[in-house]
């Protein structure tokens, strides 16, 4: 069993956004579940990737080769595959992962958010998606997301695909309900 993170490669002003990383990992790790993540050594995905690896987890890394030339792959990590580009990288995570979560990050983040939530829109995936909504960081996206389906653009059933969450122990049970 694997989740996918998508996060950011910086770590954020808010020290909150780091230590909810660690947290994640951590109960990653402890649960057995393995990271499936960019690869990277910097940023929350540094932060993420570490915690599990403290713990004795399983973490997978899959990055393009020309972030690897810019010395950003983690080098410690159990697996690190290395593609051609960012698109394989996308692909090779889904490929990889039993569920998505979405920590605070830039760019590429949100790339990777859109395009898996896009993915389950159109049944190409059936896994869960999960916003970790640390210091309400997404709020923000939530409200455009909700606006998008007022206006007719996005069917309210899309919208509820996506799970909410608001520490790490939440964004995890969203993908391993606790039974009983």
């Amino acid at each position: 069993m694997n989740i996918c993170v998508f996060c950011g490669s910086a770590t954020g002003i808010n020290p909150l956004y780091a230590e909810s990383a660690r947290r994640l990992g951590s109960l990653m790790a402890q649960s057995s579940v393995g990271l499936v993540y960019g690869g990277g050594n910097i940023g929350l995905m540094g932060v993420v990737a570490d915690a599990v690896l403290k713990e004795g987890g399983r973490v997978t890394g899959v990055i393009p080769d020309f972030l690897v030339r810019r010395e950003v792959g983690h080098r410690g990590v159990t697996s690190l595959e290395i593609v051609d580009s960012m698109h394989q990288r996308k692909q090779r995570m889904a490929d990889l992962a039993n569920g998505f979560i979405a920590l605070p990050g830039g760019w590429g983040t949100l790339d990777e958010l859109a395009e898996i939530l896009t993915w389950r829109q159109l049944g190409l995936i059936d896994q869960p998606v999960v916003i970790l909504n640390i210091n309400h960081f997404f709020d923000p996206l939530l409200a455009q997301m909700r606006l998008m389906s007022e206006e007719g653009f996005l069917k309210p059933a899309y919208l509820e695909m996506l799970q909410i969450a608001f520490s790490p122990e939440e964004a995890f049970s969203c993908i391993y309900p606790k039974k009983g």
